[in-house]
């Protein structure tokens, strides 16, 4: 099964609440303010957001005067179209052009950051690059020991110290390893939760700065592994982190096991933050790219 197959299959609960809904308000019935108050409900109901929700219902209503529509069977290609112009165009997670390529991983513990890092070590290593990866999630018992199993399955390299040392120690020192053995990709994961009074954000600022002074204008990225289950909270996580990480973009994983997958939009329009990897299953090819134009196809496939 190729991966734009996954993503219609793991979309199904998505497109039961949101796609379904859709087409039984709008076969057969003619325009009317009530049909668009009801696609509006709807709409908010699968977590697009009340802004993107307006922007996507105006946009609707002009469209459909200006294109002179009067039946709701004809709306259902537009709509498509205004949540594709509201995604954007697709952005990826692009090489950075010198070495090594410092990529910082961050978000809530249980949202799959551990394994998300697995994931793309195992496709940067299948691509022939040499990847270290910082186990700077010192405070989750068996983070490293876990973070150990996907770096032997990938064959990267690992840095850790001992549970519950200082995360910034981990990242110097993986830093300075990613120097030191010339590899391509340094990937750094980190803490969703301390479990001393330190501020999760600080000890995190703390982390950049590290690596920053080491390596000039790293980290290049700063990927935010959102579960895409939790809806409207991720998007409240996707503020605070932004604001203390400079995040740079968001993995969405989960994405088979929700009927919330219209938080993709949300986040998009209310961050402004482009959703670069999704994962729609377990397996380490489930992990891919984010394409908007497949997103939308693959929801309101029939």
């Amino acid at each position: 099964m190729g991966f734009f197959d996954k993503l219609v299959n793991g979309l199904n609960k998505t497109r039961n609440q949101l796609v379904k809904q859709i087409q039984s308000v709008l076969k057969g019935k003619s325009l009317s303010p009530e049909l668009f108050e009801e696609l509006e409900e709807i709409l908010i109901s699968a977590d697009i957001g009340v802004g993107s929700t307006m922007e996507i219902i105006e946009n609707l209503k002009l469209r459909c005067a200006k294109e002179k529509i009067t039946s709701g069977d004809e709306v259902e290609e537009i709509l498509k179209d205004e949540m594709a112009k509201l995604l954007g165009e697709k952005e990826q997670l692009k090489p950075a052009p010198t070495t090594p390529w410092v990529i910082m991983v961050v978000g809530v513990n249980g949202v799959g950051k551990t394994t998300t890092i697995g994931k793309l070590a195992a496709k940067f290593g299948e691509e022939g690059k040499k990847v270290i990866l910082a186990a700077g999630d010192t405070f989750r018992a068996a983070a490293a020991e876990q973070l150990e199993i996907w770096a032997k399955r990938s064959k990267a390299q690992l840095i850790r110290h001992e549970e519950g040392s200082d995360p910034a120690a981990v990242a110097y020192d993986a830093v300075q390893a990613a120097k030191n053995r010339k590899a391509d990709i340094l990937i750094i994961d980190t803490a969703g939760r301390l479990h001393t009074k330190t501020n999760l954000m600080e000890e995190l600022k703390k982390i950049r700065r590290v690596i920053s002074r080491e390596i000039e204008n790293a980290p290049q990225d700063v990927l935010l592994v959102l579960d895409a289950t939790t809806g409207q909270n991720g998007l409240n996580q996707a503020k605070v982190f932004k604001e203390a990480t400079e995040v740079n973009g968001i993995v969405l994983t989960k994405l088979d096991g929700t009927s919330k997958g219209g938080i993709v939009i949300a986040i998009k329009k209310e961050l402004s933050l482009p959703v670069k990897l999704i994962g729609v299953g377990e397996g380490i090819e489930d992990l891919q790219e984010f394409d908007p134009k497949d997103f939308v196809n693959a929801l309101f496939s029939k």
